[in-house]
């Protein structure tokens, strides 16, 4: 499909590298892979890095992360404030530990945690209103892509997002840089990864609907791609003109791969100023 021309184009949005830790690490190793990602991206000033690490080392993320130019966020959030919700996180529990980001909507919250469009519209807002930036991933599973319902699944899952902010909220959202990841399920942790151009249509498409409701803010908007992203094919893909930055899994716990797949975006922002 194509989309109007105006709501392309990667010159005005600053690349943005999230690390998805996901139920992996340690204090011992934690320490050892932030202390190697602190030295190798401090020379890094022209893209956005953040790494989202499991609830309990937050405090670890933040003694360590404070005062560089790498953030720090969480894997998911509760839709309520406090109250009775045995193992659930507040978003302004993530505040306290000074977290800017979190993941939201992720396929393995959705597949294995039975979280839902409107659930992920619930814990959306309660980002937008403690002052997180949500990263909301959409996607759709192999069988979708294979029916050809990637389009309806995707448009579903962003509508939700969507349909609950009012004005107020959606211009939040947007002075937070909401961030919406595209990771087609069926490429998390698999190997396969989609052609940059199966990914720019997907992006495209998520510009085209945000456009909807406001085509300014879907020049904006950041979209970033996640699903077996390394640093062999990180160029290529964040090289899309819709593609701004990426969501890494399994290659965000080795700190080589991860740096250079920062190198990637930080040079690809670079000589995108140097052509403007």
């Amino acid at each position: 499909m194509n989309w109007p021309t105006e709501l392309i184009g990667q010159k005005m949005r600053r690349n943005l590298v999230v690390g998805n830790w996901k139920m992996h690490g340690n204090m011992q190793s934690n320490q050892l892979l932030l202390n190697r990602l602190i030295k190798g991206l401090s020379g890094f000033k022209n893209a956005d890095y953040v790494v989202c690490v499991p609830s309990p080392y937050l405090f670890q993320a933040r003694l360590l992360l404070e005062n560089t130019n790498i953030a720090w966020g969480g894997q998911n959030v509760n839709q309520h404030e406090q109250g009775a919700f045995t193992g659930a996180v507040a978003a302004n529990m993530l505040t306290d530990l000074g977290c800017t980001y979190v993941i939201l909507g992720h396929s393995e919250r959705r597949n294995l945690f039975y979280e839902n469009n409107l659930t992920a519209a619930a814990r959306f807002d309660a980002a937008i209103k403690a002052g997180l930036t949500p990263i909301m991933c959409v996607g759709e599973t192999v069988a979708e892509r294979d029916a050809g319902l990637t389009e309806v699944i995707v448009a579903g899952q962003m509508d939700a997002v969507l349909a609950s902010l009012g004005d107020k909220e959606f211009a939040k959202a947007m002075e937070l840089n909401m961030v919406f990841a595209y990771e087609p399920v069926w490429a998390i942790g698999s190997g396969k990864t989609a052609s940059p151009e199966q990914a720019q249509s997907v992006h495209q498409f998520i510009r085209h609907r945000i456009a909807r409701r406001n085509a300014e803010a879907a020049s904006k908007v950041r979209i970033i791609y996640g699903g077996s992203v390394k640093a062999a094919n990180a160029e290529e893909l964040f090289t899309m003109p819709d593609v701004d930055g990426g969501l890494i899994g399994g290659a965000s716990l080795n700190a080589d791969e991860f740096e250079a797949i920062c190198q990637v975006a930080n040079s690809l922002q670079a000589s995108t100023c140097l052509a403007e």
